[in-house]
């Protein structure tokens, strides 16, 4: 649950084995068991997002982690989700385009994506996929040389602005802050970032380390998810 300092922190618990990237029946546990207590947790998500911030609740958010395979794709496909079912619209933009999950847990077949309307080869409504009522994707696409200068640009800024006002939520899934300075570049336009956290194997000096680097830049971290938590140790 929320702490009660300036920032809060989630602690997001999710059972070992749950968290399983790379493909849409394993990956999204929200429709393959929806009872299950991931299911739960990640409903509990869900729930502070919507109400934990009355005055000024949170419509881009970026979903990172510290380092690799900690759950931060998987977390945002499954947040898209339920998002949806609570007849929320979301657009869900895959910004990791040096190694792209979201066309993988999704099963879109189409090469095309982010990378193409920015550089002006594809509208965004060409190359948008709708899963599920309500949730729309927008794989990677083409991967370019240099991501990092393409998210930087002024066509990057304008698009998360038109789709601001299109839709009730974007995720925005990012490379870890470990790996690159993407999600650095992209939580300037965001609202908040959610940090995943592998319970198991993170440090917690790595911990502490990805954290600062997204405050000093002002990034507002709406909270901490902690994932891949120890079934023995759930619910206690």
């Amino acid at each position: 649950m929320f702490s009660s300092d300036r920032k809060p922190r989630l602690h997001l618990a999710v059972r070992e084995g749950d968290e399983i990237a790379g493909s849409l029946h394993e990956s999204l546990i929200t429709l393959l068991d929806p009872y299950s207590p991931a299911s739960e947790a990640y409903r509990a998500l869900r729930t502070n997002l919507l109400y934990a911030f009355p005055d000024s609740p949170p419509k881009v958010i970026v979903v990172t982690s510290h380092g690799d395979r900690e759950g931060k794709s998987t977390t945002c496909a499954n947040l898209g989700v339920l998002l949806a079912q609570v007849r929320k619209s979301v657009l869900l933009l895959d910004c990791d385009m040096r190694n792209p999950p979201e066309h993988k847990i999704f099963g879109s077949r189409t090469p095309t994506g982010l990378a193409d309307v920015l550089t002006g080869k594809q509208s965004l409504r060409d190359v948008w996929q709708e899963p599920l009522p309500g949730l729309k994707v927008l794989a990677a696409g083409d991967p370019p040389r240099n991501p990092a200068e393409l998210l930087s640009t002024k066509r990057f800024a304008e698009l998360v602005g038109e789709v601001r006002q299109q839709f009730d939520f974007v995720l925005v899934d990012t490379p870890s802050v470990e790996q690159t300075t993407d999600p650095i570049i992209v939580s300037a336009h965001a609202d908040g970032v959610l940090f995943v956290v592998d319970a198991q194997n993170t440090r917690k000096s790595a911990v502490r380390q990805g954290l600062h680097s997204l405050e000093t830049v002002g990034a507002n971290v709406l909270a901490t998810v902690l994932n891949n938590v120890d079934a023995s140790n759930y619910g206690r």
